[in-house]
């Protein structure tokens, strides 16, 4: 584990558990949800390299050949293939020091047959909490990437969430989009009301703006800046549970399997990168 700090925010990493981070507080009051137990998915945020949430039972199709991938999610036979590599691998520590650290994944090939290396940098100043994402396509052809962030937050009754996007994509049982929902402009799809409210896990686009978490109780919220290439943003919002994710991402679910226009998958050359960052700090409700 790394120990993280910079004024009144601490962070917690896992290098060896998906390049995790474990927690992130302010004043001792935890803005991601503490990890709960030995398993990634009981982590407090991990990164999604080299693509976001699902593909379709792990089949695609790249240079007129077909890309077979296993299932990955840790505990279950789920058909589709998740969130990357990197949530499962083990990452190095390239550096650390008080307040920042760089981890790497280095991906050789196998069933996703491009070689890549990813790096994330976790950063605290006083102001909050930089992590930046990155991949670089290490192979001899175009390889598909795409890149985002799975944090789990803590929720209660009256946890508010505020995303301003356009659309919103409608899902099959598995969790596979199959129409998209479009309104005239961004929109608060909660309508300000309490996140416990709407039982979701699905993808919405074109963001516009700051993401934002509202614990009222607690009398602040954490303001959220994904960069501009991380213009999606996955909410899994499960019943009768205390956590909820706001995930930005860059490309939908799927997008492996639709066009470029409408997946927002990026196409890396050898030797290119695709890098991505979000920025996160504690606002007081007035």
């Amino acid at each position: 584990m790394i120990g993280l700090a910079a004024g009144d925010y601490r962070v917690e990493l896992a290098p060896d558990r998906g390049g995790s981070i474990l927690r992130f507080d302010w004043r001792g009051e935890p803005l991601f949800r503490p990890a709960c137990g030995p398993s990634v998915l009981d982590v407090a945020c991990f990164p999604l390299v080299p693509f976001s949430n699902r593909i379709a039972e792990g089949q695609f199709r790249a240079d007129g050949r077909t890309i077979q991938l296993r299932p990955n999610m840790p505990g279950s036979d789920h058909p589709h293939t998740l969130h990357g590599f990197g949530w499962l691998a083990r990452w190095r520590v390239v550096t650390a020091d008080v307040s920042a650290a760089l981890l790497e994944h280095t991906h050789d090939g196998g069933e996703w047959p491009w070689r890549y290396r990813a790096q994330q940098r976790v950063a605290l100043d006083e102001g909050g909490l930089t992590i930046e994402l990155s991949v670089t396509n290490l192979g001899n052809t175009p390889m598909p990437a795409g890149l985002g962030f799975h944090p789990y937050f803590p929720r209660t009754e009256a946890t508010i969430y505020r995303g301003l996007h356009r659309g919103e994509w409608q899902n099959d049982d598995s969790c596979l989009p199959v129409s998209l929902t479009e309104r005239s402009g961004p929109a608060d799809w909660w309508d300000g009301l309490p996140v416990s409210g709407r039982a979701v896990d699905t993808v919405y686009t074109d963001r516009s703006g700051t993401l934002s978490i509202e614990w009222p109780e607690r009398g602040i919220a954490l303001a959220i800046q994904p960069g501009e290439n991380l213009p999606h943003t996955v909410v899994f919002s499960p019943r009768d549970q205390d956590f909820f994710c706001v995930e930005p991402v860059s490309h939908m679910t799927d997008a492996h399997n639709r066009s470029h226009h409408v997946g927002g998958l990026r196409w890396l050359d050898p030797n290119e990168a695709f890098a991505v960052k979000m920025v996160l700090g504690v606002v007081p409700l007035a």
